[in-house]
């Protein structure tokens, strides 16, 4: 009895215990079951690949930089698309594990190799391409004649040209990429210098101040104001100085040939007329011709505003003209001396005959 009882309260107790430990503790299966799926997915990529990929893509993004800084994709542009393709790929690939971490940074890795292989291929012609515009401008400017007078801005221009090579040669792509630029704007600017110096002094040799003497003289104080500039490498502003200048100077070398020509037609005109009034266009009609076809071109000119080809031919006319009147006035002259010489001959004969005449009146007596 004892015994019942005793084993009763034993699993009375037990009971007890497994109530209170079911309600405290998860079930058996809900616990089970995400351990399971837990330690079947792969872990996370770890923070070293993750600085791996960082620095791939870093370093692909700085190699397409420095390739599209050089222009490859205008030297190869289907090559470029392939790289900017692959580019786009490697950044939509998942990153969510270890081996995708990889597998990008091994992209990011292939697209810098691709971007480099064309900056390689590329500098040569880049090179190429900035030397042809150098040498190309630097004729130019010597072609202007005037290095000899000036040959300083050329020898500027020159050290420049020369350490942009030496810094090519070292691979220093950037500092000769920025020195080649700036030799080819000195070589520009001298060349833009040199033509508005010979424009001016165009002016001046010609004896043109007077026809636009105010364009000539705000044009020679614009023009100190860009030398000012220039020294102070303030480029933005002697650049403006310098093409209100190069106007400034055109408009009053333009507007001395416009004088120049329109004065060139008034003295060809009055030798013209000189030349009718003589009747030269029929004593000597070939040299009258001649002139009048080179007045009927200068007109053409004219009116075509070509104003310095008009003076020329107006030139060119007045001349033949002049030669004209003076043959024509020979011709005048000998025919004037071939009349009074025939009335002397009949002048002569008619004494002759009179003095017959007399004779023989004489005679018959």
């Amino acid at each position: 009895m004892k015994k019942k009882s005793l084993l009763t309260l034993f699993i009375q107790i037990l009971l007890i215990v497994l109530i209170v430990s079911c309600k405290s503790a998860p079930p058996p299966a809900p616990t089970e079951v995400p351990k399971q799926e837990e330690s079947s997915q792969p872990s996370g990529p770890s923070q070293a690949s993750i600085d791996a990929l960082n620095r791939a893509k870093v370093s692909a993004d700085e190699a397409r930089k420095r390739a599209i800084d050089f222009e490859s994709p205008d030297y190869f542009p289907s090559d470029w698309e392939d790289a900017e393709s692959k580019l786009a790929s490697a950044g939509k690939m998942p990153i969510s594990t270890e081996e995708q971490v990889r597998q990008v940074t091994v992209s990011y890795n292939a697209c810098t190799d691709t971007y480099n292989a064309l900056f390689k291929k590329t500098i040569p012609l880049y090179a190429q391409a900035r030397e042809d515009e150098i040498i190309s401008a630097r004729d130019e400017l010597i072609a202007t004649g005037l290095t000899g007078t000036f040959p300083e801005y050329l020898q500027e221009a020159d050290d420049l040209a020369l350490l942009a090579l030496s810094q090519y040669e070292a691979e220093d792509y950037y500092f000769a990429r920025d020195n080649a630029f700036k030799a080819l704007y000195k070589y520009e600017a001298f060349t833009f210098a040199a033509g508005v110096y010979l424009v001016r002094q165009e002016i001046i040799d010609r004896d043109f101040i007077i026809y636009d003497q105010d364009n000539f003289y705000k044009a020679e104080d614009v023009a100190l104001l860009t030398l000012d500039e220039f020294e102070a490498e303030n480029y933005e502003d002697a650049e403006d100085y310098a093409l209100e200048a190069q106007l400034r100077y055109n408009l009053a070398l333009k507007n001395g040939w416009i004088g120049y020509a329109t004065s060139r037609r008034v003295s060809a005109t009055n030798e013209r007329e000189q030349a009718l009034f003589l009747k030269a266009n029929i004593a000597v009609r070939d040299l009258y011709r001649e002139a009048d076809g080179f007045y009927s071109q200068a007109e053409t000119a004219m009116k075509a505003e070509q104003y310095e080809n008009a003076a020329i031919r107006y030139i060119e006319s007045e001349a033949r003209f002049i030669v004209a009147i003076k043959e024509a006035e020979e011709k005048r002259q000998l025919a004037e001396y071939a009349i009074r010489n025939a009335e002397d001959k009949i002048e002569e004969s008619d004494d002759t005959a009179r003095q017959a005449d007399t004779i023989i009146e004489g005679g018959s007596r």
